[in-house]
């Protein structure tokens, strides 16, 4: 039975309200953090702490710019994780992961990169403490009260990483009762359905409290196939010179071969494209002159494309399955001493989904020239470089399947005491422990030291009627000769299934923390009391992984199972910190000075790695009258090299390049011959590198920084913002403000991509030419065989931009009470240099633009590691609810700015591989989503239903096609992949 129940229910429910076929939104909920409501006259306010500050305030609306999602924004979304809902927010933008990331992805991650920086540069913390592992989808939906969202630098206050901002999700307590809920989810192509339930219970008394809780969620995969945006691999390419055009590609690896014609058979072959060939299909690959044709690239009157479509088999929603259970409790030993306890357990199982291998000689195989079944002659092998490719359909599509545990744990005592002129004093001792541990089992790989045997020297045995491996003097039993050329054949079929096997992987890594925190009141002052936080903290990380053999990566990228490359990694470091902010209330009640506060603030930090640094902010709060505030925070931000930064050993990549300075087209001497850059090149004659010219992928390996041997320091920058806030009284339950925002970064901690080292090599910055290895002899001279992409300090960015936040709860009228709120964020800048200050440096302008995969501009783009950048200039999120009696609904619009790809300044282009726009671009509008939810509360029950549909529209995502892309022809990141989606939900209370 087919699943259209609850599309049907919901499809009904939106012709009751007369809107059936409408373009609706359902925006995330948040809201901008109000002032709260006045209270009676005499009456206590209880002090709070805002996250961006450890000062105890009564005011909610400080000089801290911070976004709230309160719970019922929470339990109305349609979202399908938490980290969809906190990603949804105007200042969430860039490179971000989440479970429609397939090719990279795949873990159930989700990450949270503010201001476009990515996610290393902005911290998330659980209850104003450091979370470990980072992830949202963690942490279980039903724990959270609200997620509060700094969006301005904070290293002063939280240290290392609070860059760019910080994502706070603040746990639920004192909760009395119980509560059970299911939700359901479908999208409208009738897959990519989720499931969840989750039961709370919570108890409370004077003495304390205690909530625990479970929740479950399943959500199932989606092809890329099964939708038509993402079935083929579309390609765009074009020059100033030609006409853009829209054509399917692939890859050149296909089940049919991708072969350089060896010397000696070009007289067989006139006119090839790129001199390749591939196999007939209906041919067994033994006769050079019969079995095979030109490679084709496109189709012809000669026959079809031989590019290999792998993009049908991936995935746009990976599939996951999670578990999460939690305690939170308190309990009152004396009347000023409390010990708590937070301890949260999320098992994770996802897995993401590729084509089938490729196998080739860059990627290990070797096929020897004394093969029964080469007809060629040649040896094809690494040495020899990209030569030959093909396709091992036989073994089935590339799946990792991994499973992910989280376990955080906070714990200690907090308390109250009075000192002189009865100021109050909190204190808090603290102990926090949490650990990840991911188990990662990837299938339909070869094992290449298996097949290397059985496509080495070969003979054919009269005796046997059999082909059988080694000579005639020395065959080698138990090994299987196959023909490489013909992997169709039922005897290379057998001989690849036999040899292939799991590669499996684990990592680990744990962060403790032991921390002392002390703020109050120090005196008081004719505007107010001054108070000071003081604190101490000692945090140590330790991580270490462990890989197959088969899996680790050799000197040129490659490893035995040919695919998933890695290697282990072990490190760890400490860092001892201490802070203090200083609240000063300087004047009160004048005339144009309703209330003028300063907070300074500093942090002191020393990492074993490293060394010591401070990070210091001052902010101002000014209200020339009541209903207006004026603020503004100036604070230095820093971010300290990571484990993996460090340590990480080599892993396989596959990098693309736009451009090589060796290109020569000859006829005379390349003048750039001798450079260290091109090493290997030919003098004379004409030489284009193949990787610029038919945009397939180098190989490449990433690393740590100590692998490489490079340096590797803290990035440094400086934070501003400076806003307004109004509220007016003379119009109760409106809200606006306004926040102009910039960031300066520099000494950037980045992977320093193919390109950089290529450009960089070519600028004269001589430590980067040992990195790029080419081959010095054959065919293939003077192509690259590998680039060395550490991870180092380079490069300055500089972002800024504007916050916009409306808010208004209208008054009530007879048919139901109204609120609307917009958040927008606008993007001014967005510049980067590469390497600010040494020859080679360049400056890249992402605002407003798509930078894709393969150009340069992606390579150094922050947080991406290589992939695309996306960074349209608006974002905006709005929101429109209504409330009558039992009844509420939502309407909610989040909206995706226009932008560009490409560039006539080549400087700036995308130059997406294969040509890609070179020199021309696209234009693309804006994207504007619509959801709607609908609940009823039968409080004769204490039952809530909820019912909604995200995408209304069913708007599809922007073709930005698969030469500029790593998923899906578009950006998963930013777009939605699963078209409309309808999604109920019944929580019962007891």
């Amino acid at each position: 039975m087919r699943n259209t129940l609850l599309r049907d229910a919901v499809r009904r429910g939106l012709r009751m309200y007369g809107i059936a076929g409408a373009s609706a939104v359902l925006g995330a909920g948040a809201i901008q953090a109000n002032a709260q409501d006045s209270s009676s006259e005499g009456q206590k306010l209880e002090t709070i702490t805002v996250t961006g500050s450890n000062i105890r305030r009564v005011d909610i609306e400080t000089s801290n710019p911070v976004v709230t999602i309160d719970r019922a924004a929470i339990e109305k979304t349609g979202k399908l994780t938490l980290g969809d809902l906190v990603q949804s927010l105007p200042a969430v933008t860039g490179p971000n992961m989440n479970p429609q990331v397939n090719n990279g992805g795949g873990s159930g991650f989700s990450s949270i990169g503010l201001r476009g920086l990515g996610s290393p540069r902005t911290l998330v913390l659980i209850n104003g403490h450091r979370f470990l592992s980072g992830d949202p989808n963690a942490i279980p939906t039903n724990m959270v009260e609200r997620i509060e969202v700094l969006t301005d630098g904070a290293s002063s206050v939280y240290g290392s990483d609070a860059i760019a901002g910080v994502v706070n999700f603040i746990l639920r307590n004192d909760y009395q009762g119980a509560e059970f809920t299911v939700d359901y989810g479908i999208s409208d192509h009738d897959d990519g359905t989720s499931k969840g339930y989750s039961f709370t219970f919570g108890q409370s008394s004077e003495k304390g409290s205690i909530m625990a809780g479970i929740n479950y969620k399943k959500i199932d995969g989606v092809e890329s196939g099964h939708r038509k945006f993402s079935e083929d691999a579309l390609s765009r390419l074009g020059s100033a010179l030609s006409t853009i055009s829209t054509f399917v590609g692939g890859s050149p690896a296909s089940p049919y071969g991708w072969i350089k014609i060896p010397s000696g058979f070009e007289n067989l072959f006139p006119g090839c494209e790129g001199g390749r060939i591939a196999r007939n299909p209906d041919a067994s690959g033994m006769n050079v002159a019969t079995d095979y044709h030109c490679y084709r690239t496109a189709p012809t009157a000669a026959g079809p494309s031989d590019l290999y479509n792998y993009a049908t088999v991936n995935l746009i929603m990976t599939p996951q399955e999670r578990t999460g259970l939690f305690v939170n409790g308190n309990y009152k030993i004396t009347d000023s001493i409390e010990a708590y306890l937070s301890v949260l357990h999320n098992k994770t199982s996802a897995s993401f989904q590729l084509a089938p291998s490729v196998y080739g000689a860059r990627y290990g195989t070797v096929v020897s020239a004394d093969s029964y079944y080469n007809p060629f002659g040649v040896e094809f092998s690494p040495a020899g470089g990209d030569t030959f490719r093909a396709r091992l359909e036989s073994l089935g599509n590339r799946r990792a399947e991994n499973g992910v545990a989280n376990d955080q744990l906070s714990a200690g005592f907090k308390g109250s005491f009075s000192i002189w002129n009865d100021q109050q004093w909190n204190w808090e001792l603290g102990f926090d422990y949490g650990h990840v541990h991911q188990s990662t089992t990837t299938i339909g790989l070869p094992n290449l030291s298996i097949l290397n045997q059985g496509t080495g020297p070969s003979f054919y045995d009269p005796e046997t009627g059999t082909v059988r491996c080694g000579t005639p003097d020395d065959p080698i039993d138990g090994c299987i000769a196959f023909n490489p050329f013909n992997l169709q054949d039922p005897n290379s079929v057998a001989a690849l299934k036999a040899a292939a096997a799991p590669g499996v992987s684990a990592f680990f890594t744990k962060e403790t923390v032991k921390r002392i925190d002390l703020n109050g009141g120090l005196f008081e002052l004719p505007a107010g009391t001054m108070q000071l936080a003081l604190g101490y903290n000692y945090r140590t990380e330790y991580t270490h992984s462990n890989v197959d053999t088969g899996l680790v990566t050799d000197f040129f990228g490659n490893c035995t199972l040919g695919s998933q490359c890695a290697s282990a990694l072990q490190g760890g470091y400490n860092v001892k910190e201490a802070y203090a902010e200083l609240f000063v209330p300087i004047l009160k009640d004048l005339p144009f000075l309703h209330a003028l506060n300063l907070t300074i603030g500093d942090r002191w930090s020393k990492y074993s790695t490293f060394g010591s640094t401070n990070n210091s902010k001052i902010a101002l709060e000014y209200r020339p009258v009541e209903d207006l505030l004026l603020r503004g925070t100036v604070s230095k931000v820093f971010r300290a090299p990571t484990i993996n930064n460090i340590f990480a050993g080599a892993a396989a990549d596959a990098p693309r390049i736009s451009r090589d300075p060796c290109d020569w087209d000859g006829p005379g001497a390349n003048p750039n011959a001798g450079l260290p850059v091109c090493v290997g090149v030919p003098a004379s004659g004409p030489f284009h590198n193949e990787a610029v010219a038919d945009g397939s992928q180098l190989s490449g390996i990433a690393s740590g920084a100590a692998f490489a041997g490079f340096p590797i320091g803290p990035e440094k920058g400086k934070s501003f913002d400076f806003g307004v806030v109004y509220d007016p009284h003379w119009l109760e339950g409106l809200s606006v403000s306004a926040d102009v925002w910039r960031l300066y970064l520099n000494n950037n901690i980045t992977g320093i991509g193919a390109q950089q080292v290529i450009d960089l090599c070519y600028a004269g910055q001589s430590q980067y030419c040992p990195l790029l290895v080419r081959y010095t002899s054959g065919d293939t001279q003077g192509q690259i065989r590998t680039v060395y992409e550490p991870t180092g300090n380079l490069g300055r960015v500089d972002v800024g931009g504007v916050d916009f936040a409306f808010n208004y709860r209208l008054p009530e009228f007879s048919f139901g009470r109204f609120n609307v709120s917009v958040n927008a964020t606008y993007l001014k800048n967005f510049d980067l240099q590469t390497a600010p200050g040494l020859d080679g440096n360049s400056t890249f302008h992402y605002a407003g633009h798509f930078m894709g995969f393969g150009s340069a501009p992606a390579a150094a783009c922050t947080g991406a590691n290589g992939g695309i950048c996306l960074f349209p200039r608006w974002r905006a999120q709005s929101q429109v609810g209504w409330q009558m009696g039992p009844f509420d609904a939502t309407w909610a619009m989040r909206y995706v700015g226009r932008f560009r790809m490409g560039s006539p300044a080549e400087s700036q282009d995308t130059h997406p591989w294969g040509g890609g726009l070179d020199g021309q671009y696209r234009d693309y509008g804006a994207t504007v989503y619509h959801d709607l939810q609908f609940g009823y509360n039968l409080e004769a029950l204490n039952t809530r239903f909820d019912i909604g549909v995200n995408n209304v529209g069913d708007k599809q995502p922007p073709l930005l096609y698969a030469n500029n892309t790593l998923n899906a022809n578009t950006d998963p990141s930013d777009f939605d992949l699963m078209g409309r989606y309808y999604f109920g939900r019944v929580t019962v209370k007891f």
